[in-house]
């Protein structure tokens, strides 16, 4: 099988699914994992005989995206920040407004040094790692249920060399009328991408991200869909750093609690944080202009 042949299978294959434009990106990614050959080298080694194993593991990979298999999955890679991330069924997809998430921490604190962070349900580490490369010498601490993915989180900071503590605990446990198994801390930043998508949104959304990523990951009961929220927002009362309200250059000189959010509950998120007790409570929109991110602080000393 030749370059020009695997192309055009792919293509073939995968453009009904996934449309035109979609499946020439989905083509890009699958070359370059199976034979290493960029969008240059597939141009430049068009009629160039690919390796005996290429042929098998190029059908291998369509037959899974044929049944809405996430490409990330299949291939085991997704790309965050200008990182690869591993990532498994264990572990939910790092999405492009997310990085929008951490891009928000960096244009805040950036120029601050020894930060102390902590990313609540952290998956497979993308935001805890980012903020650790990202930030000037923080500490960075990130927490989850799942011990699955805290072996891919802790797998993908040895491979991308940052330095972050990784430990199981439940958010929840409070809620739950169990013991805290969140060791409180003091911390700079509380960061949280939570289960937010309630079950009735269920019906408008792909098979590929209901078959395949962990529910638990991101579902809600339709009747409390802020149980998330509630709970971290009481642990940052207790757990950010007052800020100093004597200093006027730095707005963001104490703890700052940075959250995604679902767009459709953006105004009842507000609001439960402010009546939290939390301060500067704010939305700020994604790329796509909507309310994807809410921020706030302790009230000033």
């Amino acid at each position: 099988m030749t370059t020009r042949e695997a192309t055009q299978l792919i293509m073939r294959r995968l453009t009904p699914l996934y449309g035109a434009d979609e499946a020439q990106a989905m083509m890009r990614d699958i070359m370059l994992a199976v034979v290493n050959y960029s969008p240059v080298d597939i141009v430049l080694r068009e009629q160039s005989e690919l390796p005996e194993f290429a042929p098998q593991r190029l059908r291998e990979i369509l037959d899974r995206l044929e049944r809405h298999e996430p490409l990330q999955y299949v291939l085991g890679t997704a790309r965050f920040h200008g990182m690869d991330f591993k990532v498994t069924p264990s572990t939910l997809i790092p999405r492009p407004e997310t990085e929008m998430l951490v891009d928000m921490i960096v244009d805040d604190c950036g120029d601050r040094t020894d930060l102390r962070v902590l990313d609540i349900g952290t998956g497979s580490g993308c935001i805890a790692i980012a903020l650790a490369r990202a930030l000037r010498f923080p500490t960075v601490d990130a927490i989850d249920i799942s011990e699955q993915a805290l072996a891919v989180a802790r797998d993908n900071a040895s491979r991308l060399k940052a330095t972050v503590n990784f430990r199981q605990a439940d958010v929840l446990a409070p809620v739950n009328g169990q013991r805290s198994t969140v060791n409180l801390s003091t911390y700079d930043i509380i960061v949280s991408n939570p289960p937010y998508v309630m079950q009735s949104e269920a019906a408008t959304m792909d098979a590929n991200v209901l078959d395949y990523e962990p529910r638990s990951a991101l579902f809600v009961p339709d009747d409390d869909p802020l149980l998330f929220y509630r709970a971290i927002a009481t642990l940052a009362m207790t757990a950010l750093t007052p800020q100093d309200g004597h200093n006027e250059l730095c707005p963001y000189n104490g703890g700052r609690l940075y959250l995604e959010i679902n767009p459709l509950l953006a105004n009842e998120t507000l609001t439960l944080l402010k009546d939290s007790g939390l301060t500067d409570c704010r939305l700020h929109r994604d790329q796509y202009g909507r309310l994807r991110f809410a921020t706030a602080s302790l009230p000033s000393i």
